[in-house]
């Protein structure tokens, strides 16, 4: 009996220390940022780029385009630039949008980060990415920072036009600008995250438009939990046949997906601005 009791703490203690060091995953959810700086947005609020080449062709609901546009707002769009700073609800857009942290994104102070784009490889695909990192809030505001990235991976190999996206996290101390409703990044028309297809097909993550979910500490924090990933502040969909398959739609814990690995593990043993 005592053997079994033993057995059993090993286990669980075990589990624990695959489940604990969540800082280390948290830093991971960023991919490798130098692979993805092959241009940069000047310094600008509300700035966006002209038609900008991912290098691969995908399949979005119909949309086949191997082009996007990159938003300083914590965003990109397939039809248009945009400009808005202040986030509307993504499940009555009429815009193509991906969104990682649509807010208020301001890299007009210097020393502090902007917004880069490029190509590179992830996981033996070609990739493209997007980063948001370091970058505080509107009006030049940078006692709050953020740090996000958007991937978009090439996966023709299951089919024409198939891909993968992920939103990756690794700190998110700010969630409004100062002329959304909000106060020292704080509170007002907070951020959302999700995407949309500009029609009938839409997602946002639980927390978004909440003030203080997805905040660092929040209860739906995003460098905290996951969707689709085992890597704490990485949210994965895959997109076959032109449509989004949703995986599990619910983020879940970062502790507790590490959690199950680990028993798994051992069982095998706005208005403009003026």
């Amino acid at each position: 009996m005592k053997n079994k009791y033993r057995f059993a703490l090993t286990v669980i203690a075990a589990s624990l220390l695959i489940a604990v060091p969540l800082s280390s995953a948290q830093a991971a959810a960023i991919r490798q940022a130098s692979d993805f700086i092959d241009f940069s947005l000047a310094r600008n609020d509300d700035g966006s780029t002209g038609l900008v080449a991912m290098g691969f062709n995908i399949n979005f609901y119909g949309l086949t385009t191997s082009n996007l546009y990159v938003n300083n707002n914590g965003n990109v769009t397939f039809d248009n630039p945009l400009s808005t700073y202040t986030p509307f609800a993504l499940s009555t857009t009429a815009r193509q949008i991906l969104a990682p942290y649509f807010g208020d994104w301001d890299t007009r102070p210097t020393s502090f980060g902007l917004t880069q784009y490029g190509t590179g490889i992830v996981d033996g695909r070609n990739a493209f990415g997007v980063n948001w990192i370091g970058i505080g809030y509107f009006n030049q505001n940078t006692d709050k920072l953020n740090s996000a990235q958007l991937i978009i991976s090439d996966r023709s190999d299951t089919g024409a036009g198939n891909f993968d996206f992920e939103f990756n996290f690794d700190q998110i101390q700010w969630e409004t600008g100062d002329v959304s409703g909000g106060s020292g990044g704080l509170g007002g028309n907070s951020a959302r995250v999700g995407w949309s297809n500009g029609a009938t097909d839409t997602f946002e993550l639980a927390g978004s438009a909440i003030n203080g979910a997805l905040l660092d500490g929040g209860p739906n924090a995003l460098i905290s939990n996951s969707l689709n990933s085992n890597v704490a502040g990485r949210y994965v969909w895959s997109v076959r046949n032109g449509a989004v398959d949703p995986g599990n739609d619910v983020p879940e814990p970062a502790s507790l997906a590490l959690f199950g690995l680990g028993l798994a593990a051992l069982a095998g043993l706005r208005r403009r601005k003026g």
